[in-house]
């Protein structure tokens, strides 16, 4: 395949680009899920953190996207070149599907960020005064920011795991 057929997402210099945007996703989103439950549980890093764990919420599940996009593109290139056997196709499968549930656990994860953000007061008290929901929307998303967070992070380490087997047994 010449560099003009090269399918975007395939790679960055000549190098696969799933193995260097995968670092990406493995450090931001369980960032995100950690930042998500501070923020939902810890009050006082709120005004510190707010900006930061908005721009995560975003950036943490488009490096999770770009990761899957390379990997798919990889995964099409290595079958393209009959690198790939049918032992060793169910394994590579797996880890595409642990990939696609992190990349929509870590989107879930990010909107709940968002909705912290944008609805839980960054100051310690009940906020009602400012417009903001009371008591009870804030322990509906503390429990939904656990939740999200232990799928997400969940999927990150199985989706990791499954991928660095497939890589150290070979095909």
């Amino acid at each position: 395949m010449s560099p003009e057929e090269t399918p975007m997402f395939e790679e960055f210099m000549g190098i696969p680009a799933h193995p260097l945007l995968l670092h990406a996703a493995v450090a931001f989103v369980p960032l995100l899920a950690l930042l998500t439950v501070g923020y939902a549980f810890v009050p006082p890093i709120r005004p510190h953190t707010r900006w930061v764990l908005g721009l995560l919420a975003v950036g943490a599940p488009v490096a999770a996207l770009l990761t899957k996009l390379s990997g798919d593109a990889f995964l099409e290139r290595m079958r393209a070149a009959n690198r790939v056997t049918p032992e060793f196709l169910p394994k590579l499968e797996a880890h595409q599907e642990f990939g696609d549930i992190t990349l929509y656990a870590s989107i879930g994860l990010g909107v709940v960020a968002l909705a912290l953000v944008r609805l839980v007061a960054p100051k310690a008290a009940d906020a009602s005064a400012d417009g903001r929901p009371g008591r009870p929307l804030t322990l509906a998303l503390q429990v939904l920011s656990l939740v999200a967070a232990a799928v997400t992070v969940y999927y990150v380490v199985r989706t990791g795991d499954s991928g660095a087997k497939a890589v150290w047994e070979g095909q």
